[in-house]
């Protein structure tokens, strides 16, 4: 038995929980890269943050997959005139695109002229990384990941219950 085509809050949540992963790993490597000045290459260290977007041509029909799953039937096909759309994959890789982009704003400008890369007039370009900005954002993705946790675990329950009827 496939549990993911039955119960698929358990994919929608793992899905959730994927995202605010990759948040806090993101987040994380800011944080250790935010007094870094330079790149090895020699650019500046510019934050990154990430997107997310939905893959095309992932969704199903809610309303067909609900009918097959519990033999629903309708005695009117106009009653249901305009189906929601909802994702039904259990897989991160086949309905979500993750893509890390990074923030080209320009960071502080100091005036450091014994630096390493201070510039000929002696100033140093640091990184546009903002230590309060990555805790608030830290914060907001541990809420989410608890709750994608908590949305899980509930849908654990009622799979658990449901077999006990």
């Amino acid at each position: 038995m496939k549990i993911g085509n039955n119960f698929f809050g358990f994919g929608i949540s793992s899905d959730g929980l994927s995202v605010q992963r990759k948040k806090m790993n993101l987040i994380a490597e800011n944080l250790a890269n935010g007094n870094t000045v330079r790149t090895e290459d020699g650019k500046p260290i510019n934050r990154k943050t990430l997107s997310v977007s939905q893959k095309k041509n992932v969704f199903r029909n809610f309303f067909d997959d609900l009918k097959q799953t519990i033999g629903l039937s309708t005695s009117n096909p106009n009653h249901i005139s305009k189906p929601m759309k909802f994702e039904m994959s259990g897989k991160t890789t086949t309905g979500l695109d993750f893509k890390v982009q990074e923030d080209n704003s320009q960071g502080d400008i100091v005036y450091m002229p014994e630096h390493p890369n201070a510039n000929k007039d002696g100033y140093v370009q640091l990184s546009n990384i903002n230590t309060i900005t990555e805790m608030i954002d830290m914060i907001a993705a541990t809420r989410s990941y608890e709750a994608n946790l908590t949305a899980f675990n509930s849908s654990k329950q009622m799979a658990k219950d449901s077999l006990e009827i």
